[in-house]
């Protein structure tokens, strides 16, 4: 996937557009990224052969939805459904499916990516500063406890106890861990 800004250095995002055409794989998705925001200039992009166009400042969930629909249109036959599993936990991220011991567990989006952070840094202290960048994206002002209030449900939804294998703990003044017990 290219992902290309209007303005390059010494030519063109077109240019660029134009040579890409040429050479590379015609499936090849193509993402026009600027702060030209006119109609003339979103129809010229689209029109040069982009496949999608977003305009600056650009959200990060928007810009990931966007990139994942362009991949799953240009190449189909990789979008079977991936799964990452942790002990008895198995987690679909292209879906935002949970599924402990077989049983989907109901979770946002939000709680979804935090429980897959925590457990893809298992036994690691994460920050809270790194969470919120993390879950929540740096440019997104939250309040104070939300973060907390989520830790608390998906500890609570996932049943994160040390009789379940796991434990998620406040680290002191710092964030959270994530631990598996033995037991």
């Amino acid at each position: 996937m290219l992902i290309i800004d209007w303005q390059v250095p010494d030519l063109s995002g077109a240019d660029v557009l134009r040579w890409a055409r040429e050479k590379l794989p015609a499936v090849l998705p193509v993402l026009f990224m600027t702060s030209r925001s006119g109609e003339d200039d979103i129809v010229a992009g689209l029109a040069a052969g982009a496949d999608d166009y977003m305009i600056k400042p650009i959200r990060r969930g928007e810009l990931v939805a966007r990139v994942q629909a362009l991949l799953r249109r240009a190449y189909p036959t990789q979008n079977t459904i991936e799964q990452i599993q942790f002990s008895h936990y198995i987690f679909e991220p292209r879906t935002g499916r949970l599924l402990d011991r077989g049983e989907l567990v109901e979770l946002t989006q939000k709680e979804f990516d935090l429980a897959l952070l925590l457990f893809r840094n298992l036994g690691r202290p994460l920050s809270r500063a790194y969470i919120l960048e993390a879950v929540w994206s740096r440019d997104v002002e939250i309040p104070s406890r939300t973060m907390d209030t989520h830790v608390s449900r998906v500890r609570t939804k996932l049943k994160l106890r040390p009789e379940n294998g796991f434990r998620l703990a406040p680290v002191y003044s710092y964030g959270y861990r994530l631990e598996q017990v033995s037991g």
